[in-house]
């Protein structure tokens, strides 16, 4: 694909950012979980290792050399299950109370998605040495 490697660049930028912007609100404790922000609950930090992988994504996807292309679509991969994980582990419903999903959350696992389809179809140019 020609832009493939616009493209994912461009959604590794929202994967990024929609680790800013709240995931969950648990009404019942009045938390907003984002991908940072988990105070009052032992979720950690999620958003710490999407932060990463897409954060090295970006670099790969700028990277015009083979090694790159590979090693992106390993760490694009990782992103999206890591983010799928997260959309699974904050969506459950606990003590007869689900959260109530935002619109991150959802962009974060379909950006992820599509940066991972993305990181397959690099553009590149193979020597024939």
């Amino acid at each position: 694909m020609k832009h493939s490697q616009i493209v994912g660049f461009l959604l590794a930028l929202v994967v990024l950012g929609s680790c800013f912007f709240p995931w969950v609100i648990i009404e019942s404790k009045q938390l907003t979980i984002s991908g940072f922000h988990t105070k009052g609950t032992n979720f950690g930090r999620p958003g710490l290792f999407i932060f990463f992988t897409g954060g090295l994504s970006l670099l790969f996807f700028l990277i015009n050399k083979i090694w790159a292309k590979r090693l992106n679509v390993f760490v694009t991969t990782f992103c999206f299950t890591w983010s799928v994980s997260k959309y699974l582990m904050l969506s459950a419903c606990l003590a007869g109370e689900c959260p109530e999903k935002q619109i991150a959350l959802y962009v974060l696992v379909a950006a992820s998605a599509i940066m991972m389809v993305m990181s397959f179809l690099p553009k590149i140019k193979i020597s024939e040495n």
